[in-house]
């Protein structure tokens, strides 16, 4: 593979929801990306790389346009990264200037937190993998992708809930480490203490972020912001949310979580960890109110009490995110309105 002197990305797990927005953003910038996906939820290239021509090198997947340039690897991450490690593999993979590891086996509470956990410990040799790999390639910068899950479950509970701040998990020195609420969290902060070795131990440039309640336009619609736009389109009475509706999240629209992955990758290279989100909490009666307002009609808001509902509250406090000299663009209703407006869009087309 030729090399040239811009510089150039890699994403794991880039054709994910915000893996997706996130190769956009970098690919916008003028950056040549290589993305790593096994497809397990993500979208083939070949459907949001609209304009760009195709070819297939080393067994890679080369999409060109205007100057901008992705590199496409359909592989296991597992496999991709055991096989560099063992030397077992003819890829030649370029220096990167920034690896972002977003690859992880997820698929939502319902579907594999609650029925299949150990499915989900997958994670751990997911990220294992990544670092034995990222300490011996050396990108400039890596940012690993960790979860607000990890925080202790006793802070986010009934009555007793705090807007979480970075320095409530820990996992230097003696940091506070408490009861994550599912398996989930505890392979992502299993995640952040190899991310501390590689930076401790092996000099690594790498940022852990802890994400908080993404969303967007096109986001699948059983997430919970673009499931709940689609019901107040329909304009269904009365309109049902999850759980009891009580319990609350802190929603951040895609395009500034992106923009804080950015900045978060550029300013923190010692493993600290970065919350994600807007340090507000909603619960889900107060989102669908705001959905059906936005749609102009007043329906009964119902809990659906029999569903699985997770923490009672999730939510950060923002104050180093913003210290490192981001701002978002969207207020909440300003994204609630971007999200039903493409959902009705979506609704429409399909009938």
């Amino acid at each position: 593979m030729e090399q040239n002197s811009r510089k150039i990305k890699l994403v794991t797990g880039g054709c994910g929801f915000v893996g997706r927005h996130l190769v956009d953003n970098l690919l916008e910038e003028g950056s040549e990306v290589w993305v790593l996906d096994n497809l397990f939820t993500g979208k083939h290239p070949d459907k949001w790389l609209a304009g760009f021509s195709k070819k297939e090198e080393n067994n890679f997947s080369i999409y060109e346009q205007g100057g901008k340039k992705l590199v496409f690897i359909y592989q296991d991450a597992i496999d991709f990264f055991r096989n560099i490690i063992a030397g077992k593999s003819a890829a030649v993979l370029p220096n990167f200037d920034e690896a972002y590891h977003l690859a992880a086996v997820v698929g939502g509470r319902a579907v594999l937190i609650e029925n299949d956990p150990l499915m989900v410990a997958t994670n751990h040799i997911i990220d294992s993998l990544f670092f034995q790999w990222a300490v011996k390639a050396k990108p400039k910068a890596v940012l690993y992708v960790s979860t607000s899950v990890a925080y202790p479950f006793s802070m986010q509970d009934r009555g007793k809930h705090v807007a979480m701040r970075e320095e409530y998990l820990s996992t230097k020195g003696h940091g506070q480490i408490g009861l994550p609420e599912s398996i989930y969290g505890w392979i992502k902060l299993a995640g952040e203490y190899l991310a501390t070795v590689a930076h401790e131990k092996y000099g690594l440039s790498v940022v852990c972020v802890r994400p908080f309640s993404g969303y967007g336009e096109d986001q699948e619609l059983d997430y919970p912001i673009p499931s709940i736009a689609a019901r107040a389109a329909r304009r269904e009475n009365p309109l049902i949310v999850w759980g009891s509706g009580d319990q609350g999240r802190d929603f951040i629209h895609i395009d500034d979580f992106v923009s804080a992955l950015r900045i978060a990758i550029q300013k923190v290279h010692d493993a600290s960890a970065v919350n994600i989100g807007m340090g507000g909490l909603l619960t889900f009666k107060e989102i669908a109110k705001m959905m059906a307002e936005i749609e102009g009609y007043s329906p009964e808001i119902k809990g659906l009490s029999d569903k699985p509902e997770g923490s009672f509250a999730v939510y950060n406090d923002p104050t180093f995110l913003k210290s490192l000299g981001w701002e978002p663009k969207n207020t909440v209703r300003q994204g609630f309105e971007r999200v039903l407006k493409s959902v009705k869009e979506r609704i429409k087309n399909e009938s």
